[in-house]
């Protein structure tokens, strides 16, 4: 194993391989928004989060460690990955510490919460990290179809995976730690019981709208209506993280103004960014329309892509303390991640020449409101293992045959 061997090189992590091993044999437990809530509110006990969490964070982490080891060999050897991995293995190591430990004790329960917060803290720029990563293997090898195709299947995995021990890392700490955020009272850890939606649309279009103005010294209006199909006039609320909304929402809004800015800007005015939020049985769907040129179908897929991404590389790793509108080109698919997390979905539908449709799908009940989680096993393994293959639909020739009279 090349994860194992450059590993075992490091005396200090030497039980590494052995304990991925161990962990990645469970599967990941995914919790419900309900689940979330219900344990938060009612239940808060540390020791019961302590004696689930010591368990079930070196399972998540152990299954997206296995993984890693199926990257090209190339990758592997960068840099910023061999940082990243050492980030992994010092982690696991720390969580692995507390199995022995006895819940009873408040000290233990303490010193688990320090050390939540310090991976949490060592994890902050794992983005840009294998972003840079994948940079560094870019220029050095370029990038071919069956490459592309497993990093991608592994980056939309292991993002995934990031964003749901976070979750679980945040819930723990801001439940525990012992105070009350003054600014969300109601909100249980990173959870708003009654997100309200238009709120959170109207924030992100305001943050969008400043940094665009500071770029462009103009921004378009936005026109928002509301639908409750199930308390007509009602606001619009439901279960969710607020942050993860914004996150996606933001981004959204930043493509819409940088497209509508950019296509208009010989215009008198700017067209507005058009946004429909409607609540139904089942869904909470959120469209967001520009008319800002829109992209040619071909190129829709590549937006999501992150080998293919063509935003040019941030100069400094840290980029937390400002948003730039153009950071490593992962804002769309790390959204899109964002919304599958509690099984809902991000889609774009574009009319080039004329502008783009982005729509957001959420759960509308807390109870459907799963996470997805990445597993490791042996249909995981074979995703890594398939080689390029011929395409079995015939490739449209450049020159297309003369059908004129055949001469015989």
């Amino acid at each position: 194993m090349k994860f194992a061997l450059f590993l075992l090189k490091n005396s200090s992590v030497a039980g590494i391989p052995k304990q991925v091993e161990r962990f990645s044999k469970f599967s990941p437990s995914p919790l419900s928004m309900k689940q979330f809530i219900d344990f938060g509110s009612a239940n808060a006990c540390e020791k019961t989060s302590f004696v689930f969490l010591r368990q079930e964070l070196p399972v998540r982490l152990a299954n997206i460690m296995k993984e890693i080891d199926f990257l090209p060999d190339k990758l592997l050897g960068t840099p910023s990955l061999k940082l990243l991995t050492s980030w992994y293995s010092q982690s696991l190591l720390e969580l692995i510490e507390f199995l022995e430990k006895v819940p009873d004790d408040k000290d233990v329960l303490t010193n688990f919460t320090k050390t939540l917060v310090n991976i949490r803290n060592r994890h902050n720029n794992v983005v840009p990290t294998m972003a840079q990563g994948v940079v560094e293997y870019k220029e050095a090898f370029g990038v071919d179809p069956v490459t592309n195709q497993n990093v991608q299947y592994f980056l939309d995995r292991f993002y995934m995976s990031r964003i749901s021990t976070r979750m679980l890392m945040n819930q723990h700490t801001l439940i525990f730690d012992g105070s009350v955020n003054p600014a969300h009272p109601k909100h249980i850890g990173s959870i708003d019981p009654t997100c309200d939606v238009v709120e959170v649309v109207k924030d992100a279009y305001e943050t969008s709208k400043m940094l665009c103005e500071q770029y462009y010294l103009t921004s378009p209006d936005m026109e928002i209506t509301e639908v409750n199909s199930k308390n007509p006039n009602q606001p619009l609320h439901i279960v969710y993280v607020p942050s993860h909304l914004y996150h996606m929402l933001f981004e959204l809004f930043k493509n819409a103004m940088r497209a509508t800015v950019e296509t208009h800007e010989s215009s008198p005015a700017l067209p507005p960014i058009k946004v429909r939020v409607s609540l139904g049985t089942e869904d909470l769907t959120i469209k967001m329309s520009d008319k800002g040129g829109g992209v040619p179908l071909r190129k829709i897929e590549r937006l999501f892509s992150y080998m293919y991404s063509t935003a040019p590389s941030p100069v400094h790793v840290d980029n937390s303390r400002n948003a730039p509108l153009a950071g490593f080109g992962y804002g769309l698919p790390i959204s899109r991640l964002y919304a599958k997390y509690f099984q809902g979905d991000l889609q774009l539908y574009s009319m080039e020449g004329y502008g783009t449709s982005a729509v957001i799908y959420l759960k509308a009940l807390s109870s459907e409101s799963v996470e997805r989680l990445p597993v490791f096993n042996k249909s995981a393994l074979r995703h890594y293992q398939s080689s390029s293959e011929a395409d079995d639909w015939c490739m449209p020739s450049k020159d297309p045959k003369k059908l004129g009279k055949r001469t015989h």
